[in-house]
């Protein structure tokens, strides 16, 4: 007969409780696998904007801009603010505008296969 001891039960709970964070990440770092929705939080990081201020900084269509704030909004990196007749869109937190920050320079840096190519040249 196997006793579960009250160690075993709360490693257990422990485990599944990070399993529940990679769950969450992952599906975090799904919606951030479009570009448009990149480009849409780095222009977030600096300033609010409503959807015609991102629609001229981004030069994408309005309604694609909308669609992708809405995915924003409901994987919680994005609110929003009625003002008068327009909603302003900010990021949730700082850790939206970091994740992205550090994203963007990641693929900025060369790899070591880039600087081992070049210096073969």
């Amino acid at each position: 007969m196997h006793h579960v001891t009250d160690k075993s039960l709360a490693n257990r709970e422990t485990d599944i409780a990070i399993d529940v964070r990679f769950e969450r990440a992952g599906e975090l770092l799904k919606v951030l696998g479009h570009p448009a929705r990149l480009r849409i939080l780095d222009a977030l990081g600096g300033a609010e904007h409503c959807v015609h201020e991102l629609v001229d900084r981004l030069a994408l269509p309005q309604p694609t801009v909308s669609q992708h704030l809405q995915l924003l909004r409901r994987a919680r990196l994005v609110t929003a603010q009625r003002d008068g007749r327009e909603q302003r869109y900010r990021l949730v937190d700082h850790h939206v505008a970091h994740i992205v920050d550090d994203a963007l320079a990641h693929v900025s840096e060369p790899t070591r296969s880039d600087t081992h190519h070049r210096r073969k040249r």
